[in-house]
């Protein structure tokens, strides 16, 4: 288990935690391909539902290589979350470099129409026992 601790952060009473894995069955450090997972609990603690509607990321590698990634939703969805309730996804990345780092925003509305964005928290992306 890497990264047993979550990464959280906290923006208008929105709660993102992340929590990375690496996955050696589908990495390949031969050909530079470090393959991990990262699940999100998006917790919402305001007394309205929140919908999310888009993502932006800042992805960046251990040479310091970055690339943005922006687009509708998560894993193919704009979920509502109620109030009090919480939405856990997991999704992955692939790496040349067997360390790197992901943060962002996710983009969200809230009944009155009013949109805001949320950080989701700069938490890093390592095979076991690289960084001591």
């Amino acid at each position: 288990m890497n990264n047993p601790s979550p990464y959280t952060a906290v923006t208008d009473d929105v709660s993102v935690s992340v929590v990375s894995q690496y996955l050696p069955n589908q990495s390949d450090a031969d050909k530079q391909q470090y393959v991990f997972s990262y699940t999100i609990s998006i917790e919402n603690l305001r007394s309205t539902p929140v919908q999310l509607l888009s993502r932006r990321w800042l992805i960046t590698d251990a040479d310091g290589e970055r690339s943005e990634v922006e687009g509708e939703g998560v894993v193919g969805q704009q979920p509502t979350i109620a109030p009090g309730q919480t939405y856990t996804y997991t999704s992955g990345s692939v790496f040349n470099t067997p360390v790197g780092t992901m943060q962002g925003q996710y983009q969200m509305i809230a009944p009155n129409q009013q949109q805001f964005w949320i950080d989701i928290p700069v938490f890093r992306l390592a095979l076991p026992n690289i960084l001591n």
